[in-house]
């Protein structure tokens, strides 16, 4: 009967997912963005840090949307944990700063006390950074609990063994070709009717579509779907960010990765008109297998119709094959990549590079 459901609801769930998990307000989301933006470097310390960093020697590496749950059938970080676990411990060896952008803790389908019995290795691999100062943890909505809560604090002494700040966002600062650049990070949650305060949502996913996902086994979160044209959330975040003179804006939320303000699925496109353009018959055929696949395979973004290269977007570390996206910035670079399954191990993948300086931010 299971099997049955689940290819019979498998496309309307997605699309009701598609539909109404995210309802942005480009006015809200501005108003919200501006505000945060504002009183972390007016005010660094209360909602956010201000980070100055040397863009030739320190890393980072920015992940998010892990969802960690209880194991069941409605855990769709499950899969993907072998690859999160090896992530961190290559990031945490190469001496990179984890900065964690929130929704990391799936606290509107279960309570905290079954997230932490449930996921205790991921919480020990992040101790690993914080007893280094090298963890920088962001509340979403799914996980606002880190931000609001009275009894906050005592539940991250019991997993960290120590208590952490935990902020709504942060930006590091700066210099590149002798020009400032700020990148400002934030979960992305802001001026979303869906998901920025909204108790609604939070029992409809907690009540409703967690037990439906538990029994159906249902992920949404797929290649097809997260790598499509950007979603309207997605499009007024990069209205926002590219209004702004020297800064990028990264955030998370909704699950789909964008580098240098276009999806994987974007840059394929563009790059296979170029190629036809080109009469380049080889690679428009190569092009072509891709996007027909959705394989995300490392691509350099093209220009795009007079789009800037100030938003970028983690993805999330829930994909329902297992793999797990975010951005390192490392070395003048900041790149999008992924951790994949290679014969039952863990691999990184690079899927799109630039160096700092050529983003064309004006």
């Amino acid at each position: 009967m299971r099997k049955f459901l689940q290819k019979l609801l498998y496309k309307p769930v997605v699309r009701l997912t598609d539909k109404y998990s995210s309802r942005p307000s480009k006015k809200r989301v501005d108003k919200a963005l501006n505000a945060l933006y504002k009183s972390i470097t007016t005010r660094p310390g209360k909602k956010g840090l201000v980070i100055p960093f040397d863009a030739s020697h320190d890393k980072f590496i920015i992940l998010s949307d892990q969802h960690k749950g209880a194991r069941d059938g409605a855990d769709i970080f499950a899969h993907s944990e072998r690859n999160y676990l090896a992530a961190l411990d290559h990031y945490y060896r190469q001496d990179f700063t984890y900065i964690n952008l929130g929704d990391s803790e799936e606290l509107w389908e279960n309570v905290f006390l079954t997230v932490k019995r449930h996921n205790k290795a991921t919480f020990l691999r992040e101790k690993l950074f914080i007893d280094q100062e090298r963890f920088i943890k962001i509340f979403g909505n799914h996980d606002l609990y880190w931000g609001n809560d009275p009894l906050a604090m005592v539940s991250l002494a019991q997993i960290y063994g120590k208590v952490i700040r935990v902020y709504e966002g942060v930006v590091l600062q700066t210099t590149i070709n002798n020009k400032p650049l700020s990148i400002f990070m934030t979960h992305g949650h802001q001026g979303d009717l869906q998901s920025d305060g909204n108790w609604f949502s939070k029992w409809f996913v907690s009540d409703v579509w967690g037990p439906l996902q538990g029994y159906l086994r249902i992920n949404p979160n797929t290649p097809a779907f997260n790598n499509k044209m950007k979603t309207d959330h997605n499009r007024i975040m990069y209205e926002w960010s590219s209004q702004r003179k020297d800064l990028l804006l990264i955030t998370g939320h909704t699950h789909q990765p964008v580098f240098r303000s276009l999806t994987q699925l974007e840059s394929l496109y563009i790059s296979l008109d170029k190629a036809k353009e080109a009469n380049d018959t080889i690679k428009t055929v190569e092009l072509e297998r891709e996007i027909t696949g959705l394989h995300l395979k490392g691509n350099t973004p093209p220009d795009f119709n007079g789009y800037l290269d100030t938003y970028f977007n983690t993805g999330c570390c829930c994909f329902d094959d297992g793999d797990i996206t975010g951005i390192e910035i490392e070395g003048k670079c900041i790149r999008l990549i992924k951790w994949t399954y290679h014969k039952k191990v863990s691999e990184r993948i690079v899927l799109e590079e630039c160096e700092l300086g050529d983003l064309k931010l004006e």
